[in-house]
């Protein structure tokens, strides 16, 4: 099944944030290139008009084989349901999903479409008629365990808790823009936020970042500068088994060791450190749901 040129053009002025669906996250040159790449599909901006070069783009993916006769291709499928997740719509108050979801469905409609909203918010292209069921397994393999004991450090008493995001990042102050961006996404998701800094435990200053590894569930490390400390403490929370997100202001900044990491690179700007939140949430609210904080 495909969809009409006139759906295509809606579905393209909806991507870009353009008039009269100005209620979507407006969508410059690069972030339109952003928002392709983000679901896999190897689409860089050539710079000639936005909307025509998207419907361009739309054309294509739509000309594309379906799996079901009353299904579009898979392609359209991922373009449409990324342009509804709930994650484009934080932070921002100029934006309104509820508009949106209400313009796809419309226009969604006269393809015999609709959109159904699961629990966690992600939306999901159906059949108008009928119900489309994707169903995959995926088989968890066997962890070995480990038992050691560190000379350098005392293990802690206290119990570890699933709610505590640690960051690691250099002390300095061009740095606390970037823990504010962090800690914005962790109040808002209701999860605590320490650095090193915050905490004074113990007598030595390692051991007050060894407790704070140990304890919590996700560590955030900021790569940028190449900094020792970070490195080393991104040893220690790996060893310790913690789920770690990289991040940095140059993806040159990451060693060879640790360049197979995907790491959320970021600008020290204003608009660099709100894009910063938003892709940290998408990942903490993946990461979150895979070890059940």
């Amino acid at each position: 099944m495909k969809i009409g040129a006139a759906g295509l053009m809606k579905l393209s002025e909806m991507i870009c944030g353009d008039q009269p669906f100005d209620f979507f996250p407006y969508r410059s040159s690069s972030n339109l290139t952003r928002f392709f790449v983000s679901i896999d599909l190897d689409y860089v901006h050539d710079g000639s008009t936005r909307r025509i070069w998207v419907n361009d783009v739309l054309t294509e993916l739509n000309n594309k084989a379906s799996r079901q006769d009353n299904m579009p291709s898979q392609g359209i499928i991922n373009i449409i349901e990324y342009l509804l997740h709930p994650d484009h719509f934080l932070f921002d108050e100029s934006v309104d999903r509820n508009k949106a979801l209400e313009a796809v469905q419309l226009c969604m409609k006269t393809y015999n479409l609709t959109i159904a909203e699961q629990a966690n918010g992600i939306a999901k292209v159906r059949p108008l008629n009928g119900e489309f069921i994707s169903t995959a397994y995926a088989e968890v393999p066997i962890e070995k365990l480990i038992t050691f004991k560190p000379d350098v450090f005392q293990v802690p008493t206290k119990p570890q808790n699933q709610r505590l995001v640690s960051v690691m990042m250099p002390f300095s102050a061009q740095f606390n823009g970037t823990f504010q961006a962090i800690k914005k996404v962790t109040d808002y998701m209701g999860l605590e936020c320490l650095r090193a800094d915050d905490i004074w435990d113990n007598t030595t200053f390692i051991q007050d970042i060894f407790d704070l590894i140990f304890c919590s569930k996700i560590v955030i490390v900021d790569f940028s500068g190449r900094n020792s400390n970070v490195m080393y403490e991104t040893g220690i929370a790996h060893t310790l088994g913690k789920t770690v997100i990289p991040i940095t202001q140059s993806i040159s900044d990451i060693p060879s060791d640790l360049g197979h990491h995907r790491a959320l690179v970021y600008l020290s700007n204003e608009q660099g450190l709100s894009q910063l939140s938003k892709d940290l949430y998408k990942r903490m609210k993946v990461l979150i749901s895979e070890v059940q904080i």
